[in-house]
Formats: C-alpha cells, sequence, structure tokens
C-alpha cells in the first residue's frame, strides 16, 4: 500500500497532465515517429510484466515463447510465456509480489502458474484490496500468464487510448529484438517477422527511411554474448534506441557513451586524414550517427526507479569486448562517405537543407528565403518540391540595411546566410558555379514589408558581390496572389498578383458591379492546399531577376545606390520627386523583372505607402490607421463607451485595414490618450487605464479591458455637412475612408507630429487651438499671421523662442541650502525615465536622496543635495538648475515633412506656412459645402412643391387614385410642368451632378415619394401645413444664400470654441483638486499665494489648462471622474444651489484676444458680426433641420447625426458603463 501513495517515484505520473512528445511507436505494421499523449504511469505498469518476462528468459534457457494480446474492446492485457514459473526457491507469492505496481492500478488481476502440480490461479480485484482463494487444476506444459485490467479511472481515462496502445505495441517489438532467435515473439496473434537484435535494427531503420530523402546505411557488430550493435546515420541530431537487460533506456547512460566514444574518436581521425574538415570535433560526428545497443549487465544501476538512463560506472559495465580495428573499418567504410557529404552541409536550426547542395549537382539548387516564419517556413517541402534541389531558410527579421555598416560582421542573420550560400566576402563572381546554392528565390508577401524584404536582399547582394546580381537567373522571386476574386454564382475564381492588376481588372468590369464578387485580401498562405497548388505551378510563378545597363545615366546600378544610400537627403529628393515617375508593382506575368524597375516602381511604391503609415497628411493630420478609426468611429456612431476590441474588430472588417490586431489596437489607444505630451485634443474619450506620464502611454492596459467614444469635440472639428463633400477611396472592391478628411483647423498643428517613416522623420510641435482660431480669423481678414508658440496641454513649465527652435523648460527651485523640489519635467520626457536618471545621480553620489510626493499626473520631486555639494550650488540660479537636473529640451521646427492634399510629402518651413496652405484648400471646401447644401435644398423644395401640387389634385378631385395604372399616367401629366427631377441626392462633381446638367427625362419610380404617401396626407389640413413648411424652407434657402463661406467657417470656429471653453472650466476644477490633494500629501508647507502667481511666461496660458476628455454629470448629482490608474471613481456630488455661482477662473493666453476686443478692426468686427446670423446657430446639419430628408449619397458611409447629438451628455449610459469599466478593469491593472 506505501507503493500506491506514491506513484511518482516508482511508475511516473498517473495524473491527467499527460507527456506529449515525439516517440516512436507501432501502427499499420511500421514503426513510425510521431507526437503522442499518453500517461506514463500506464505504460509503466504495463512495462513491468515483459521486463519480468525477458528476466525469466535470461534464468530458463528453455523459454522460447512470448505472447501478448492487448484487448482494447475489453480494457484487457495479457502477457504469456513459456518455461518454468518458479526457479530455484521461489514461491507462488514472490511471483505475485513482482507485480505488486501494476496490481495495485488493476480493478481485475490474475496469474496463472502451470507446472508439474497443475494450474494455480490466483485473482485479485479492487486494486488489490479482495483477494480470492487459491484455485489448482492439473495441466501438461509449464507457463506463466499475468492478466490485467488497468484502473483507467486513476489515470484519468475511460479506455485504451490509441496513443498508448502503439506504445504498448512498440515495446513488444523491442522484445523480439532483445530475447533473441531463439524466442518467438507474438503481438495480437501476429508473430513478429524477426526474432534478433540485427533484424530490429533492419526494421526499424527500414520504416525510418521512409520519411528521410535517402538510404540509411547501416552496419550491425555483435562484441561478445552480452553486447551487440549497430549503427546507423542521423538527420544532423544524435539518436540511439538501447537496452539494458530488455529494459527501454530511452535517455541512454554509460552504455550508449561506451559504444559512441570509440566510433567517433575512430571516425574524426579518418576524416582528419582526409584533410577537408580541420575543424571537425568528435561531437559534430556523434550529431551524425544513430546507435542501437543491447547490452546486458549484472546490477544495472539506474538514474530513477523509471530506468530510462543507465547510470552503471564503465568500469563497472563487465564490457570487456572493445571494438576491434577491422570492425571499425567497416563501420567507417559504411558511414564515412555520406558524413563527409553532411558535414560539408550547413548546421542552421531553421535552415531546411537541399540534399544536393554544395555537391556536384549544387549549380541545379534552389535556395528559398522566406520571410519570418512565411509559408509555414515551407514546412513539408519535400511534399512539394524536390528536397534534394530545394532548401529553406525563414528570415526572422528584416535584413540589416549593410551598405556602408560596420555591423554587418555582428548581423548573426547575415553571417549565416553567407555560411549557406557559401560566399566569401570580397569574393568577384563571374558565376555561381562555386556557391553552394546556384539560384536564390524570394518568397515574400505582395506588400510593403515583402518589398522592402526584396529590395533588402538585393542591396545585401549588390554591396558585396555586384557581379552575382549579372548572373543569369541568379535571383528570383515567388509571386503570391495579394487578392483573391470568387463568384459563386459563376463558379469563378480569380487570383490577383497586384493590386495594379486587381484594379485593371475592376476597370475592365465597366459597369458591371463587384457585388457579386467575394473579395479575399490574402496575407501570405492561408491553406496547406493552397502552398501545393502554387508549388505545382512553380514555372508559371516565377520570375528572374535581369540586370539592364542600357542607360547608364539611370542605370541599374545608379537606382540601387539612391534607393538605399544612407544620404538622407539624396534618398528625400528621390522619393519626392518620385511624383513625376509612375510608381506601381511590377509585371511578374512577363516572368522577367528589370532591377532598375522593380527600384523605381515597386520598391518606390511601397516606400511610399509605408510613409502614409507613419506621417501624417496636412490636411486632417491623420496618418492612413488613424484615419481609418475615425471613419469607423462616425460610422458606428460612437456616442456610447465601446469596448476597443469592438472597434479593432470594426475597422478591420469595415475600412479593411491588413494590419495585425494589436497595431489596430495601439492606434486606437494612441487617439485616445490625454496626459501630458499626447495629444492636446483627444479625438476620443478614454475609459480605463489608457496610459499615462510616468511610461509615456506605454503603461496602458490590455486592449480587451479599455472602452472609447466618440469626443463631443470631434464632430465640431469634423462637420458632418463636409462628410459628402470628400473623395472616398475604393478598397477590395469596397467603399472605404476618405483620402482625407478636412477639419475646420489644420488638426496636425494641434496635436503635432513625432513620426519615423522610411528615411523619413517628421517633427511638427503642438499648439494651442484658440491660437490657431484666431489666425484663421485673420486669414479671412486678410490680416497677417501671428507667429504662434507651441503649447502642450496640462504643461506647466516655460517654452522660449531660441535660434535652433523652441527651448523647453521644467520647473524646479531651491526650498532650502539642501533641499530643491522639482515639479514639472520638460516635454516627452516620461516619469519612470527622470526618476532612473535621478537614481543614477544618487549612485554616482551627485545627489544624497530624492523622494517622489507627486500624484497622479502631477510631478513633484524632492531632491536633497550632498553637503559637500551645497557651497556649489548655493547661489546657482534656476539656469543652472535646470542644466545640472536636465530640465530642459529642445523643440526643433526645421523637419517638417507632411503629405500636402495632392498625396505628395512635403517639407514645410514653419507652421504658419501650414496653416496657409490648409486655409487656403478649407475655404474652397466652404464654397463647395454652400454650393452642395443650396443645391440639395433646392431639390428638397421641389419635392415639397411637387407633393403640395399632387396633394391638391387629390384633394381637389382632379386626379383619380382608385386605379393604378390610371393614377400613375396622371402623375405624369400633372407633374410634367413642374419640372420633375431625380429624387435622389446629387454628389458636388460627381457623375451624377454632370447627367444632371443634362436633360433629365422622369419614371415612374422617380415619383414613388408621392406615390407612397399616406392617406392622412390628404387633407386641407395637411395641405395648410404642406405650405406654412414650404414657406419656412424658403426663408432658409435664403438665409444660406445670404451666408457667405466665410461665414459658415466662422460659425464653425464659435461652436468649436465655446464648447473648447466648457471643458477648460472642467479640467480647471479637476486641476485645482489634483493640486489640493497634492497639497495634504506633502512634507512642506506650499504658500497659498505661491500657487496663484503665475512662476513664468507659460503659466498665463497653462495654468487652468483643460483635459479635453468629457466630463458628465448625472440628473441626480452623482458626478464620474477617472482616475489616472484606470479605475473609474463615482462618487456623490453636492447639488448645486440655485442663484448665481462663482464664474471659473478663465485663461489669459497672449496672442489670444476676446471676441469683442476693443482693438479690432473695422472690417474684422463686420466678419465677426456675421456670426449671429440665423444660418449660424447652433442646430446641427442644414438639411437636418430642412425635413431630415436625405438626398443625397448613400448614408450607410455617413454618420447624419446632428452636432447636438455628438454633444449629449447621455449621463445615465454613461454611469452605467462606468461602473462596469470599473469592475472589469480595476482587475486588469
Amino acid at each position: 500500500m506505501e507503493k500506491r501513495c506514491e506513484p511518482d517515484t516508482f511508475i511516473d505520473s498517473i495524473k491527467r497532465k499527460r507527456k506529449i512528445q515525439k516517440q516512436w511507436v507501432y501502427e499499420d505494421g511500421k514503426i513510425v515517429h510521431r507526437k503522442i499523449s499518453y500517461v506514463p504511469g500506464l505504460y509503466n505498469i504495463f512495462d513491468i510484466i515483459l521486463v519480468h518476462a525477458a528476466d525469466k528468459k535470461r534464468r530458463d534457457p528453455s523459454m522460447n515463447r512470448l505472447r501478448v494480446k492487448i484487448d482494447t474492446k475489453m480494457n484487457e492485457i495479457s502477457v504469456y510465456h513459456n518455461g518454468a514459473p518458479l526457479i530455484g526457491d521461489e514461491t507462488f507469492d514472490d511471483v505475485i509480489n513482482n507485480f505488486d505496481l501494476t496490481n495495485s492500478y488493476s480493478t481485475c488481476f490474475w496469474v496463472e502458474l502451470a507446472d508439474e502440480c497443475g494450474i494455480s490461479r490466483q485473482e485479485f480485484s479492487n486494486n488489490m484490496d479482495v483477494k480470492f482463494e487459491r484455485v489448482v487444476c492439473k495441466v501438461d506444459d509449464y507457463s506463466t500468464m499475468v492478466t490485467f485490467k488497468p484502473d483507467l479511472t486513476k489515470f484519468e481515462m475511460t479506455c485504451l487510448e490509441e496513443d498508448v496502445v502503439a506504445l504498448m505495441k512498440k515495446r513488444v517489438l523491442d522484445m523480439a529484438g532483445c530475447l533473441g532467435d531463439t524466442v518467438t515473439v507474438e503481438l495480437i496473434s501476429e508473430v513478429i517477422p524477426f526474432n534478433s537484435f540485427k533484424g530490429y535494427a533492419d526494421f526499424f531503420l527500414n520504416c525510418a527511411q521512409e520519411s528521410t530523402p535517402f538510404p540509411l546505411p547501416r552496419t550491425h557488430a555483435k562484441l561478445s554474448d552480452s553486447l551487440e550493435i549497430c549503427l546507423s546515420l542521423s538527420d544532423g541530431k544524435f539518436q540511439q534506441v538501447s537496452f539494458v537487460n530488455s529494459i527501454a533506456t530511452i535517455k541512454g547512460g554509460t552504455h550508449v557513451d561506451y559504444i559512441t566514444k570509440q566510433i567517433t574518436t575512430y571516425i574524426k581521425k579518418e576524416v582528419l586524414k582526409m584533410k577537408e574538415h580541420v575543424n571537425v570535433n568528435a561531437d559534430t560526428v556523434k550529431n551524425r550517427l544513430w546507435v542501437f545497443v543491447n547490452a546486458r549487465i549484472d546490477n544495472p544501476t539506474f538514474h530513477s526507479q523509471t530506468k530510462e538512463m543507465l547510470t552503471t560506472k564503465p568500469a563497472r559495465l563487465g564490457l570487456n569486448s572493445r571494438l576491434t580495428h577491422g570492425q571499425k573499418s567497416e563501420i567507417a567504410k559504411t558511414l564515412l562517405p555520406r558524413i563527409r557529404i553532411c558535414l560539408k552541409r550547413t548546421h542552421v536550426e531553421t535552415h531546411v537543407e537541399a540534399m544536393l547542395a554544395g555537391g556536384s549537382e549544387r549549380g541545379k539548387c534552389t535556395l528559398i528565403l522566406t520571410h519570418g516564419e512565411f509559408a509555414f517556413a515551407m514546412a513539408g517541402v519535400s511534399a512539394w518540391l524536390d528536397p534534394d534541389l530545394y532548401g529553406v531558410f525563414p528570415l526572422s527579421s528584416k535584413l540589416l540595411n549593410v551598405r556602408d555598416s560596420r555591423k554587418l560582421l555582428k548581423k548573426k542573420e547575415i553571417q549565416i546566410l553567407m555560411t549557406i550560400l557559401g560566399l566569401v566576402r570580397n569574393k568577384k563572381y563571374s558565376d555561381a558555379e562555386s556557391l553552394r546554392y546556384g539560384r536564390l528565390m524570394i518568397m515574400a508577401n505582395q506588400d510593403e514589408d515583402g518589398a522592402y524584404l526584396k529590395g533588402l536582399l538585393i542591396n545585401f547582394i549588390y554591396s558585396f558581390w555586384p557581379s552575382l546580381l549579372k548572373v543569369s537567373k541568379f535571383m528570383s522571386v515567388f509571386t503570391i496572389p495579394i487578392i483573391k476574386a470568387s463568384n459563386s454564382k459563376e463558379g469563378k475564381e480569380l487570383s490577383f498578383d497586384s493590386m495594379q492588376q486587381y484594379e485593371d481588372w475592376e476597370k475592365d468590369l465597366g459597369n458591371t458591379s463587384t457585388d457579386d464578387w467575394e473579395i479575399e485580401y490574402c496575407k501570405g498562405f492561408t491553406a496547406a492546399q493552397e502552398v501545393k497548388e502554387y508549388f505545382q505551378d512553380l514555372g508559371e510563378r516565377r520570375a528572374y531577376f535581369v540586370w539592364d545597363d542600357d542607360d547608364e545615366q539611370d542605370g541599374t546600378s545608379t537606382s540601387i545606390e539612391l534607393a538605399f544610400s544612407k544620404k538622407a537627403e539624396e534618398w528625400k529628393a528621390w522619393v519626392c520627386n518620385s511624383q513625376m515617375m509612375q510608381p506601381g508593382t511590377c509585371n511578374y506575368e512577363s516572368k522577367s523583372i528589370k532591377y532598375r524597375d522593380f527600384v523605381n516602381k515597386e520598391l518606390l511604391f511601397f516606400s511610399m505607402k509605408n510613409l502614409q503609415r507613419f506621417i501624417p497628411s496636412m490636411v486632417d493630420g491623420l496618418t492612413l490607421g488613424q484615419r481609418k478609426t475615425l471613419f469607423c468611429s462616425f460610422k458606428m456612431k460612437l456616442t456610447k463607451p465601446t469596448e476597443v476590441f469592438r472597434l479593432t474588430t470594426y475597422v478591420a472588417l469595415h475600412s479593411f485595414f491588413h494590419d495585425d490586431e494589436q497595431s489596430i489596437a495601439s492606434t486606437i489607444i494612441g487617439m485616445a490618450q490625454d496626459f501630458v505630451g499626447s495629444n492636446n485634443i483627444n479625438l476620443l474619450i478614454p475609459y480605463g487605464q489608457f496610459g499615462t506620464r510616468e511610461l509615456g502611454g506605454k503603461d496602458h492596459a490590455s486592449f480587451r479591458k479599455l472602452c472609447i467614444k466618440l469626443n463631443c469635440v470631434t464632430r465640431l472639428l469634423f462637420p458632418v455637412d463636409d462628410d459628402k463633400l470628400l473623395e472616398y477611396l475604393n478598397e477590395d472592391g469596397k467603399s472605404v475612408e476618405p483620402n482625407w478628411y478636412i477639419p475646420i483647423i489644420p488638426l496636425v498643428l494641434v496635436n503635432g507630429c513625432h513620426a519615423m517613416g522610411t528615411c523619413f522623420s517628421s517633427d511638427i510641435p503642438k499648439y494651442h487651438p484658440c491660437e490657431i482660431i484666431e489666425n484663421v480669423r485673420r486669414f479671412l481678414n486678410k490680416e497677417v499671421m501671428v507667429p504662434m508658440k507651441p503649447w502642450y496641454r496640462g504643461f506647466r513649465g516655460t517654452i522660449k523662442k531660441s535660434a535652433k527652435g523652441y527651448t523647453v523648460n521644467g520647473l524646479v527651485e531651491r526650498i532650502n541650502e539642501q533641499t530643491v523640489r522639482i515639479e514639472e519635467l520638460p516635454i516627452r520626457m516620461w516619469t519612470e525615465d527622470y526618476k532612473k536618471f535621478l537614481e543614477k545621480k544618487t549612485a554616482q553620489a551627485h545627489i544624497e536622496s530624492f523622494r517622489q510626493i507627486g500624484v497622479y499626473e502631477m510631478v513633484d520631486f524632492k531632491v536633497k543635495m550632498k553637503p559637500e555639494k551645497i557651497a556649489t550650488t548655493e547661489d546657482e540660479d534656476k539656469e543652472e538648475l535646470r542644466r545640472k537636473f536636465n530640465l530642459t529640451c529642445t523643440i526643433s521646427t526645421s523637419n517638417m515633412y507632411l503629405f500636402d492634399a495632392e498625396g505628395k510629402i512635403m517639407k514645410y518651413n514653419s507652421p504658419e506656412q501650414i496653416l496657409e496652405e490648409f486655409c487656403r484648400l478649407r475655404q474652397e471646401y466652404y464654397v463647395k459645402r454652400k454650393e452642395y447644401l443650396v443645391k440639395n435644398f433646392k431639390q428638397l423644395l421641389r419635392s415639397l412643391k411637387m407633393k403640395q401640387t399632387f396633394i391638391t389634385n387629390v384633394v381637389y378631385a382632379s386626379c383619380r387614385i382608385y386605379r393604378r395604372a390610371e393614377f400613375l399616367t396622371e402623375i405624369l401629366k400633372k407633374v410634367k410642368s413642374s419640372e420633375p427631377q431625380v429624387a435622389g441626392a446629387i454628389d458636388y462633381g460627381s457623375e451624377e451632378q454632370k447627367a444632371d446638367e443634362q436633360e433629365t427625362v422622369a419614371t415612374l419610380g422617380d415619383y414613388k415619394y408621392l406615390s407612397s404617401l399616406p392617406l392622412e396626407s390628404f387633407t386641407r389640413e395637411s395641405l395648410v401645413k404642406l405650405e406654412a413648411e414650404l414657406g419656412e424652407k424658403k426663408k432658409e434657402l435664403k438665409t444660406l444664400k445670404d451666408t457667405s463661406p466665410d461665414s459658415m467657417w466662422l460659425n464653425d470656429l464659435m461652436l468649436f470654441e465655446k464648447e473648447f471653453d466648457k471643458l477648460q472650466k472642467i479640467q480647471t476644477e479637476k486641476d485645482r483638486n489634483r493640486s489640493s490633494m497634492l497639497k495634504k500629501k506633502n512634507d512642506f508647507a506650499i504658500d497659498a499665494k505661491k500657487l496663484s502667481q503665475p512662476r513664468n511666461n507659460q503659466k498665463e496660458a497653462d495654468d487652468d489648462i483643460p483635459s479635453l476628455a468629457c466630463h458628465f454629470e448625472s440628473s441626480s448629482g452623482e458626478k464620474i471622474r477617472g482616475t489616472f490608474f484606470g479605475d473609474l471613481v463615482q462618487e456623490k456630488a453636492t447639488p448645486a444651489k440655485e442663484g448665481p455661482t462663482k464664474a471659473a477662473t478663465t485663461s489669459k493666453r497672449k496672442n489670444v484676444q476676446p471676441a469683442e476686443s476693443a482693438g479690432l478692426s473695422p472690417n474684422r468686427k463686420k466678419v465677426r458680426m456675421t456670426r449671429e446670423s440665423p444660418i449660424n446657430k447652433r442646430s446641427g446639419s442644414i438639411l437636418d433641420r430642412a425635413g431630415n430628408l436625405d438626398l443625397s449619397l448613400n448614408t450607410d458611409l455617413f454618420d447624419d447625426s446632428t452636432n447636438d447629438s455628438y454633444m449629449s451628455d447621455n449621463s445615465d449610459d454613461e454611469q452605467r458603463w462606468t461602473r462596469d469599466i470599473s469592475d472589469s478593469d480595476s482587475d486588469g491593472q
């Protein structure tokens, strides 16, 4: 019973936590190597019975038969062998005790011993707890049979599973090899086809050989009666199959080392004699061996009770026989030719070597370079391509741009690639005959990542072996479809290797829509079947690079050197001048691609695409991912908190954004972050831990625990009425986000830009929205713009103009002779990084100690100087303190790159230049907006007039409606004189507008809005209401016509400023609360007057800087605020008292004048007066107020909600979401 208490010690684990590993098993008449899942304890209680049978053979030579039955239906196993059951003074109880472990883990267990006295049968059940009476009867022969039913419940199983049965069967085959030719072994009534260790090794290797591309040579040697071996070759990793007294030592041991050492030492000497591999060592040779050992040793010792590894010391093995010189020579003669070939091969774990690489047929071999583990790293290449001719090496990361780089020799991936190809640095190649592979084929996605990989590989070869690129058919590319189109109705399926092919196909469709086609974007291979199909069509999908130097001025060398030059300015000029070229994808159908065309077309095209992911547009200040996110946010109408992961999925599906989920989520999180230094205006409201200035936003929670919604000012920046004027893109056959949005102020100046793209970087400071608005008004008044100073929401330091841009200073002051207080850090210096800086200063003995006493996002450090440092710092001014404590940085305005409205990347010299270019474009779009609104308003009036005419005719019985045919005819007669128009919105500048300018032919379908009127419309009362409505709409149309585009712009600016001021007041209150909390936590007193007085020039503008997160108050008086650690805390607010309240402190911004400033010019006053026009009232889209009749484009793409809906508080929903998020997010922080 003690043994059952500790099963792991004797039989290994019996728990459901199984071993999942590759094992050799026997199934379908073969030994195969595959992954299996099994419970080791079950396997070992079976092995105990087999080993006991083998031990009987050693003690009783008369034993000549072993029979094993495994009944998977009855879950029963029996082992029978003949021979004397009792040897010497052994008793029946002694035999039973040998099987205690098996017995204790069986529901039924019985032993039958047959001798001259008859059959003695002893049965147990219920894990040895029940013992039945022994039965004796007469029998003619001697034998032993053990039968048992494993207690499968203890092994957490319900039946004998396939994997463990296959492992048991293989163990029976082991016995056939170990017991020798005098014993016949049967497995489930089938005789094992061999009865010797040599036969066993041959059978084993023959089965293994089926999965290798070359035959496995083998040699056999019997050193003595107690030691027998067989040797063959492995696939580059040492393998062994060994036994000690028929016990399977699957982990080897000293007996295997005894044989292996003799072999490797001898073969190493033979290899060195050939002077081919001077660096060969014993381990290199060992890794090419497969050793079979069958040993019989007295009193062996093992590593554990499971007996998987022999630990008996070599001196006590009793194996006195060593390999003779003749035997060693025979082994070397058999194995050495193949070992020599193997030693010439490279040894890289991720490299699948072509079998003929480096040999006489090397010129026919192709090395396939894949992108990462792309295409399953061509796992199973032998199933589709000839393994003798094709090798694979997956590049785990992007190659280093090796031109002019000293890091080349340190780049491990470059070194491996050179070794695999057999490249020798500084050697000139006229052909590829001396390389290990005669050809190189690149396999990568047909996107910017794939194009960049191709370009880097071309650059790598060109940098050191340019002559190789001129070798015919040396480098090629394997093309993979990037888009698939399938039509289930017609049973057609098409694939396109480039976007250009797809777009040409779309144009060829003409009027036929792609709605019947299912478009699928392919990111690499999606199924193994596709891999097989593509490789079967290898000749059609392989295109070779060609060197062309016909035009030396614009030749291949020049193009490659320019594309990968380290001279950034030359590269930028190349990209900026690319507008005159026609970048695109190469035509892979031609089966030959010029290096020059690849660089100047495809590489340039995808470089521009890559830049769009990082460099924003001057027009809307958004990158590609941000624009897609904003488009989907508008489309989803995110006026209530929504999980980030839902928006992530929506963006991927509806904007066809092909980035991974994490990348999209990071973009969304970045748009919602509102800590100091992130966004001046966060377009999305964050709910949860979106990151803080502690780590620059990197400390945000998992995107699956975060929620967002649209900021109430977002739709004020991007008015609904502009949506229908934009040019929407088409991707995968579907309409997606516009080329760019057109906000009312340049968002890129509000939120700035700090981006890195391909050889481009862009740094644009952030500016105050109100200063930008003032300059917009100056532009409209034809006044000179005032230079703007950078402004960062919540930043309490100073920003001053300098020779190189602007100098940003943190806040530092001396509290006493030994103590310094730091209250603000420079922009983009995160708190955690600064703590490390102070820790380093402490370690260097520059300061004595420091303590962080700030709460939330308030920076506050108390630094204590060392006494010996006081004398040198006592009289230092703040400038010196800032220098000493690294509290100064510089903002540059000399590297402002943006995409302009035409999609060209441009450099801007000043923020005012950006603003001026934006204003000219924005002014044009206000003209377009007015024209569009007037046109649609006229269409609305036309419809109302026709409705009035129709109802009048019906009410006064001049039109009969009781017969449908006559009714429709009457409609045409009555309304023809009313100049009918197609009842649908006409997009400005579209094909529909051009068609409208021609004569329009009315059809019955155009008047469905008349024929579908409800019955209650046909009354005199409804006519009176309709006439009043018509009159009101005419007045509104007149007001619209009288309103200038500039006035419309000024009205939008006024609405935005009004909402922005509300948010400032809310944030001011938040900042005061935080300052109050900081006071309570602080160790030393803070002079109250000091807080109210400006510390610096920037303070005037920044003391009351608000966060642009919306603050909501419910009708019950509950105030909701978010902490900076992601928890949303709900607290009871004191109900507001009736009567006047004290106005919140307003900002004292320089250069931002009040609305009715006395210093305004008469013209400027005149422009501002137009803001009070009736058309400028805050009431949403004009068409919404015109009757909510949408006569425009397909409205599914747009959010037709009014501006009011975006600024509604939704306090009840807000509180409900806050509680849910607080419960879930607190667990994840």
